[in-house]
Parts: structure tokens; C-alpha cells; sequence
């Protein structure tokens, strides 16, 4: 979002601020992996967690700053947009580059299912097993970045999806990764799309994806929470 930002404050044209955007979000989780290696050698998932909080509040900080000095009839209202997310960013030329690359990026999620398998027994169960965790996490984040990064080129900020979507793959297809992360790039496609179509349906005007997201999302995500409630 702030790289996005940047790119509309100073003017860029249409592949500078995706080109700004996709860089930013890897600066972003390089932030986070630094912190986490900062301050835990043993590569503690909480601290990762915290260094993920300590560089998304810096960038959302910096992203209010550039909000309040952009200007109120041109780049604030294109930066504001962006930030609710809509499919109406997408544009042909950039969906062609990207849609190869994001589709080899699922595909390395999915091949890595095995690890991660391994990984949600517990690192010291992981190592047991030949598993390198540090360079399979490692991996795990550049890929997942990558994808998220080219997601938010194309749609801007949208919510919720990666939060409920692959609770609902694991409710349906079980604890195996390998099955978790194809289903979930798929059944989170089809719940983007509902979304957009029911705004489109629904309303006279279009609005911002992320909205309707939101609006499905938060109910769901209530009814994903009481499910797991009861298995424990």
C-alpha cells in the first residue's frame, strides 16, 4: 500500500507504481524478517510475528504521512481507492506478465506442502525428520511475498481473503498442506470473484472490493471461530 502511494504522489505512470508497489512489499517483510533475526538467533515464530506488527505500523505510519501531504483532489482519492481494493486496477498488458509467474509461485507453495507438514509438528520434530526449517522458512516467506506482492500490483489492498480462506481449505480438505494451499489459491479466486459480482449486481455504482470483502468476510470468519472453538 505505501509503495503504491509513493507511486501516486510523485505521479508514476501505471508500471512505475506497480513496479513501487511490489517492491515496497518486499522491503516490508524484509523489515520484519530483520527485526526477527535482530533480536531472536533461534528464529522465534512470535518474534517474526512482532517484527511483522513493528514494520506495518512504520509503513502505515509512512502511508499517513504521504495521505496527509498529497494533494486532496488528485492523489489522495487515487490513494484512498487503491487502498479498498478494486478489480478495476487490473489491466491486460500486466495480468499477461503476471499470471506465469504467480501461477509457478502457487505451485512452489504447493510442493513445499511436505515441509510445512513437517514444520506444523514443531521445529525440533521438523529437524528430526532432515528438515532444514530455517532455509525451508525462509523460502516459504519469499514466495508467499512474491505472490502477494504481484496480488496487490493487480487489485490493490484487499482483506480477509488470505485471513478466512484457507481456514475454510482446512475445515474441507484437512491439516495436509499440499492440499491447503491449492485449494485455498482456488476457493479464494472464487470468493473474490462473488464479491465483485455481487457489488456489481447490487449496487448502481461500483464499490471498492475490499468493502464487500470485509461485509462477507467478518461474519464468516465469527462462524470459522466457533467451529474451531468446539474441535478444541
Amino acid at each position: 500500500g505505501f509503495g503504491a502511494a509513493v507511486g501516486m504522489f510523485f505521479k508514476f505512470n501505471e508500471y512505475l507504481i506497480q513496479l513501487s508497489t511490489f517492491g515496497f512489499g518486499f522491503l516490508a517483510v524484509a523489515v520484519a524478517l530483520g527485526v526477527s533475526a535482530l533480536y531472536s538467533r533461534s528464529g522465534s515464530v512470535i518474534v517474526l510475528v512482532l517484527g511483522g506488527v513493528i514494520s506495518g505500523s512504520l509503513f502505515t505510519s509512512l502511508l499517513s504521512v504521504l495521505k496527509y501531504a498529497a494533494d486532496p483532489n488528485d492523489a489522495l482519492p487515487a490513494i484512498t481507492y487503491f487502498l479498498m481494493g478494486s478489480l478495476g486496477f487490473a489491466s491486460k498488458s500486466f495480468i499477461q506478465i503476471s499470471i506465469l509467474p504467480m501461477c509457478a509461485g502457487v505451485l512452489l507453495l504447493t510442493l513445499s506442502g511436505k515441509y510445512l507438514n513437517a514444520l506444523s509438528l514443531g521445529e525440533e520434530e521438523a529437524k528430526s525428520l532432515g528438515v532444514n526449517t530455517t532455509r525451508v522458512k525462509i523460502f516459504i516467506i519469499l514466495v508467499a511475498t512474491f505472490i502477494s506482492a504481484l496480488s496487490v500490483t493487480i487489485a490493490g489492498i484487499i482483506g480477509w481473503i488470505g485471513l478466512i480462506v484457507p481456514h475454510i481449505a482446512r475445515f474441507i480438505f484437512g491439516a495436509d498442506n499440499r492440499a491447503v494451499l491449492a485449494s485455498s489459491a482456488m476457493i479464494g479466486a472464487i470468493f473474490l470473484l462473488f464479491c465483485d459480482s455481487f457489488s456489481r449486481l447490487i449496487f448502481t455504482f461500483e464499490i471498492p472490493i475490499g468493502i464487500v470483502t470485509s461485509l462477507f468476510g467478518i461474519p464468516m470468519f465469527i462462524i470459522v471461530l466457533r467451529r474451531a472453538k468446539r474441535s478444541f
